[in-house]
């Protein structure tokens, strides 16, 4: 039993991000996330929402009303997750007789976290921009101004992390032979993912196959 969990927590922190930079890179990219609150009857609402990465903080627009904001008003603690499935790796990957082995690789990031509604109008504004550029990035807007009257229209959510944690698996817990191995499964698959998953595993698909070109360190 010792030894399983000596072999599990060296797994998790195989699969853990360590680089500051990449979760913000990642966070980034993702169109959506999942913003938790507690509501009156103790049980966590969770909503998917559009938002920003900004200042070390998550900025999310939305109606004024709702109970997203009374569930925060009453009570601060808070949770957002992201996360971007890869790949699914069928069990007969590994064994066409077990189906338990089915596995996914995936990138994702945690925060736990205190939420509350931005009044600062400058602080506002620039969020709302943030958001609009980050979703409409070849522009063909007008930004917002911080002395239009759009701003009492809207809520703006903020989600400041006390605690962060990403996660990604994309076959740094193999070996190299291994890692090649399943790169050449995930080719032969060739589902509709499966190409920008072997780019962000390390492989370039070339005419005569794959070629390995980066062992990626998150």
């Amino acid at each position: 039993m010792e030894f399983y969990k000596l072999q599990f927590m060296q797994l998790v922190g195989i699969l853990q991000i360590r680089s500051y930079d990449k979760i913000k890179e990642f966070l980034h990219q993702e169109h959506v996330g999942r913003f938790a609150t507690i509501d009156s009857n103790g049980y966590p609402q969770i909503i998917p929402m559009n938002f920003v990465f900004l200042n070390d903080a998550v900025y999310m627009h939305s109606h004024p009303r709702g109970e997203k904001i009374e569930n925060f008003r009453a009570n601060q603690k808070a949770g957002f997750e992201v996360d971007r499935e890869l790949e699914f790796l069928p069990s007969y990957f590994e064994d066409p007789k077990n189906a338990s082995l089915a596995d996914t690789l995936y990138i994702s990031v945690v925060m736990k976290g205190i939420a509350s509604l931005v009044t600062d109008v400058e602080e506002k504004t620039k969020a709302l921009n943030g958001l609009m550029e980050k979703y409409q990035p070849e522009g063909g807007y007008d930004p917002i101004s911080s002395g239009m009257r759009v701003l009492d229209s809207v809520a703006v959510i903020k989600v400041v992390p006390k605690t962060l944690h990403g996660k990604y698996k994309i076959g740094q817990h193999l070996s190299q032979i291994d890692r090649v191995d399943l790169a050449q499964k995930i080719f032969k698959r060739n589902s509709p993912s499966a190409k920008q998953t072997l780019k962000t595993m390390g492989f370039e698909v070339t005419p005569q196959g794959l070629k390995m070109v980066d062992e990626p360190v998150w």
